[in-house]
């Protein structure tokens, strides 16, 4: 499938008023994005950190198999894309289950529950009726001023890669991301990372627990009052 453009009307483009300056819509097909022969193996990924801003969403995929923790892909993606690529996890997470059964997830120790008083393990006697105690809620995340100091961060990757499109695929042990910047003449893969699937379930609930951040801050600025107009001086 090639790329398609559709161009404005020539008495609304600059240049049929005289100037340099050309003005025209471009729609991409991700199928015809180009792979950088270094872009084309990937990066392998063991989880990745979500950070959301009023305009774009950050995310760096981190590895942590061996010290030190490092991230290897930091990409760039504007707040419209967001959505999308829930979706698309959505949809292939789905496609997953209905192929492959459930994606596993990364299991989390449970802190084991102290023995009731005058009982044990075996002993159907005194303690055994009492309600065993609840589970301690998880431990609040650490900043994020103290996360970054204990990855290792190039500086060639500070400004990271922008991408405006996402095509994920999947086999039964792994997912694939390639993000694409989609512009004119041809769109391109500016990174391709892996993962793990029992990771990508982590991704999804990171990046709908942003979305969803992001929209309950968009609807409290809709229903916050004006400011109040301000006497000329």
């Amino acid at each position: 499938m090639s790329d398609e453009i559709q161009s404005d009307p020539p008495e609304d483009s600059p240049r049929a008023a005289g100037g340099n300056t050309y003005q025209q819509e471009v729609q991409h097909s991700p199928a015809t994005a180009r792979v950088p022969e270094a872009i084309g193996m990937g990066v392998f990924s063991t989880g990745a950190i979500v950070m959301h801003g009023a305009h774009d969403v950050l995310i760096d995929f981190i590895q942590s198999l061996a010290p030190p923790k490092r991230v290897v892909a930091r990409v760039v993606l504007p707040q419209t894309v967001l959505p999308l690529l829930v979706g698309a996890l959505d949809d292939n997470l789905n496609k997953y289950a209905q192929n492959f059964g459930p994606p596993p997830r990364i299991n989390t120790p449970q802190p084991t529950a102290p023995s009731a008083p005058g009982g044990s393990a075996g002993d159907p006697g005194a303690g055994s009726h009492q309600p065993p105690p609840p589970h301690p809620a998880p431990p609040p995340p650490p900043p994020i001023t103290e996360v970054y100091e204990q990855l290792k961060l190039p500086d060639e990757m500070l400004g990271g890669v922008y991408a405006n499109t996402v095509v994920i695929s999947h086999s039964p042990a792994e997912f694939c991301f390639d993000f694409i910047a989609s512009f004119y003449p041809r769109s391109v893969v500016t990174c391709r990372v892996y993962l793990a699937t029992p990771h990508v379930s982590e991704l999804h609930d990171s990046l709908k627990r942003s979305w969803e951040q992001h929209r309950h801050r968009i609807v409290q600025m809709r229903q916050a009052p004006p400011p109040p107009p301000q006497k000329p001086e």
